[in-house]
């Protein structure tokens, strides 16, 4: 087990130093023009591949960091260049932790570098949970999937929202429910192989921020997968839904389910990249108020200025150090007892407005335009207190979790 340490190692050091460069020099130059776009930037993607970033063996090196702070650095760096570009970089992660999470070492060898293609030839992943009746209510989900025993494949009927890379995705992750009776319990996670016919993209979204990362509806029509593309099979599957229903009877014990195991993991990835995000408009606010005069004096000279600037930092280095707590927590196999986890991203999330908020006002008027990146910054900072669980549901998960109730 590795020690918790605040001291990024050498080579960790020169890892971030890389990719802060790439973020500084190909992300951030880019990042007006494909917000105004609202494209996906396959030329900045393209250019991550070609030097490594946009990689399966560049996320496995992070992934398996044994400090557990391989993958929140890479996110901080890269947010910090640009959210919605990075959002486009990074966003294959979740449909590939849904397999890590979930699948066989088969299934894992198999569909997570097709999710990523080559430096010639790249590709991206979805990872398909929301539904238009069923966001933070998972149990909600109406998507199902029906065993065809005949021909050992599954068939998944249902809608579903929210996805990003969805509909331009390779392959496609997909939770959906097999016993609704069970609730959240009765769900499986589904891999749709390429070209698979009966899946298209629906509505994609005109978002208020994140605007360089695709998001759509996907629908799926009668899609017809093989028994080998539930992920985990389905001896292990029946299994669970067994002790799900024994449980059920007892009181309802809590019971992991494919969708949340995938969000646990992820959490503290999304504090990281609200931290990068965060840290980025503070230090537009620090160096503007160290360079705009006003009555014949810096602004920073400025009580009110300077304590905004304080606190703003306070908040950016404490919800890092709460990313890498649960970071560290979940790489080293520590139970997040007190739902370290969902405070990580709560925090960070919450941050991220508030910061990004303050830069603006720090920068007046000008904060308020298209010429400076806080604008775009504060619109990208609000979809961390919404996607993989509102700030309200982490309050919620913190609550039971402290008081010992299920989390469902």
């Amino acid at each position: 087990m590795a020690e918790f340490t605040m001291e990024l190692n050498d080579e960790q050091k020169e890892v971030r130093d890389w990719l802060h460069g790439f973020a500084a020099d190909v992300i951030r130059p880019a990042a007006a023009e494909w917000d105004e776009r609202e494209e996906t930037p396959w030329p900045v993607i393209q250019e991550a591949a070609k030097v490594g970033i946009y990689s399966l063996d560049f996320y496995a090196q992070q992934y398996f960091d044994p400090t557990g702070l391989g993958i929140p650095m890479a996110m901080e760096e890269l947010f910090w260049g640009d959210a919605g570009i990075a959002l486009s970089i990074v966003g294959t992660g979740l449909a590939a932790v849904g397999v890590l999470a979930n699948g066989t070492e088969e299934q894992i060898g198999t569909w997570i570098p097709q999710m990523y293609g080559d430096q010639n030839d790249v590709k991206v992943a979805a990872f398909c949970s929301s539904e238009p009746d069923a966001g933070s209510d998972v149990a909600s989900l109406r998507t199902r999937a029906v065993y065809d025993e005949a021909r050992d494949e599954w068939v998944i009927n249902g809608t579903k929202t929210w996805a990003t890379n969805g509909g331009i995705a390779n392959v496609h992750v997909v939770v959906a429910s097999v016993d609704p009776e069970l609730g959240s319990k009765g769900h499986a996670s589904f891999i749709v192989p390429p070209g698979t016919p009966g899946l298209a993209q629906g509505q994609k979204f005109k978002k208020h921020g994140i605007r360089a990362s695709h998001t759509a509806e996907v629908i799926l029509d009668n899609v017809r997968v093989p028994g080998s593309c539930l992920l985990g099979g389905k001896e292990k599957l029946d299994e669970r839904l067994a002790r799900a229903r024994e449980k059920a009877a007892k009181g309802g014990e809590r019971v992991k389910n494919a969708a949340m195991a995938t969000f646990e993991a992820s959490r503290p990835a999304v504090g990281a990249m609200a931290v990068g995000t965060a840290r980025a408009a503070y230090e537009v606010a620090l160096d503007y108020a160290k360079t705009r005069e006003q009555f014949g004096r810096p602004i920073i000279d400025n009580q009110g200025v300077a304590f905004q600037l304080a606190d703003m930092r306070t908040q950016i280095d404490a919800a890092r150090l709460l990313v890498w707590r649960a970071s560290w927590m979940a790489v080293n196999g520590k139970p997040f007892t007190a739902a370290e986890g969902s405070m990580s991203k709560l925090f960070a999330s919450e941050t991220a407005k508030k910061v990004t908020a303050q830069a603006i006002q720090i920068l007046g008027g000008n904060g308020y335009t298209r010429e400076y990146p806080v604008e775009r910054m504060h619109r990208d900072s609000a979809i961390y207190t919404i996607f993989e669980g509102t700030s309200e549901i982490q309050r919620l998960v913190i609550a039971r979790t402290l008081a010992g109730m299920p989390i469902r």
